[in-house]
């Protein structure tokens, strides 16, 4: 059955990628990005033009991620024409790159504000619909470097990626009683494929660069080509659009908590595997492990008629 998706920054890369393989696949699909009557609006034709040749329903829609009135609007027009939405994909970023130091506090907020503030805005949004139906999947595109290889030069997009993930952890249990799924996708260091190294930001306070440039000559330039070097020939950003595609039909209940994306296989997956089982064990332990999987609707309303939840005192002392 075909569902109704909204993916967030899907002008470019694994977005539009898994936009286009979703559609394919008989969802209808919500292309989100900014600024599509001037900017993006190439990416807009771009779109039409392929739900049009290949006769799917690929959609777009006007989605900042920095606004929560636009987040709002995008939901609220998702909504208004299919009268429903059963799937919001978080895949907006924006990968920063040179020296940690040279970085503003100001311009490490600002990757923050993206690629982490943007996801509860959208969640904001979304979730109120989500929990009303009492079903749903948030899926959410993080990145190995959450706890796998971190080559330097990296860090304001690395820490931001790694809060993304430590929210979406902490939603998974808030949303599991509500009957919402959540599934991390974790892509690796694909190099080639999506404009995340093309369109990077740069720190714009350049007098400390002359002092790691010395120690650090050209250190950037042999990270990107020593990442390229790791992947596979046969390994495109596809597969991160294919892996996005197989979990959003898979039946509901049945999803995977994380799934890797890894062709350079970094390590992030032998650590993620420790984490996760650690996180299952401990809410095992506490007696929260009903927040592990996401209740289907009949379960969820006649638990909450025969098993009343804790008092507030309660919850505060788990």
């Amino acid at each position: 059955m075909g569902r109704t998706i909204v993916i967030t920054g899907a002008g470019s890369g694994f977005g539009a990628l898994a936009a286009r393989a979703l559609a394919d696949a008989g969802h209808t699909v919500y292309a989100a990005m900014r600024d599509i009557g001037g900017r993006n609006a190439a990416r807009v034709a771009q779109a039409e033009a392929y739900a049009a040749e290949h006769q799917v329903d690929l959609r777009t829609v006007e989605l900042d991620v920095l606004s929560q009135e636009s987040a709002d609007a995008a939901v609220a027009t998702v909504l208004a024409e299919a009268g429903t939405l059963d799937v919001v994909v978080h895949n907006a970023g924006h990968m920063v790159t040179g020296p940690a130091e040279a970085f503003t506090p100001e311009e490490l907020a600002a990757v923050y504000d993206t690629n982490v503030l943007g996801t509860q805005r959208v969640n904001r949004a979304a979730l109120p619909h989500l929990r009303a139906q009492e079903h749903g999947l948030v899926l959410w595109v993080g990145s190995t470097s959450t706890r796998g290889g971190t080559p330097p030069y990296l860090a304001p997009y690395f820490a931001a990626k790694a809060a993304m993930d430590a929210l979406a952890v902490s939603y998974a249990a808030e949303l599991a009683r509500f009957g919402i799924e959540t599934t991390i996708v974790v892509p690796g260091a694909f190099t080639s494929g999506t404009e995340h190294f093309a369109t990077g930001g740069h720190p714009s306070e350049r007098t400390v660069l002359p002092a790691y440039e010395e120690r650090y000559t050209g250190l950037m330039d042999q990270v990107a080509e020593r990442l390229a070097a790791l992947e596979p020939a046969d390994a495109p950003a596809s597969l991160v659009a294919d892996a996005i595609v197989e979990v959003v039909g898979t039946p509901h209940g049945e999803r995977p908590f994380r799934v890797h994306v890894d062709p350079s296989n970094d390590g992030s997956e032998e650590v993620s595997r420790v984490a996760d089982r650690i996180r299952a064990e401990f809410l095992t332990r506490i007696g929260l492990d009903d927040l592990l999987t996401p209740r289907s609707p009949t379960h969820s309303r006649s638990r909450s008629r025969s098993h009343p939840q804790p008092s507030t005192s309660a919850r505060s002392a788990v």
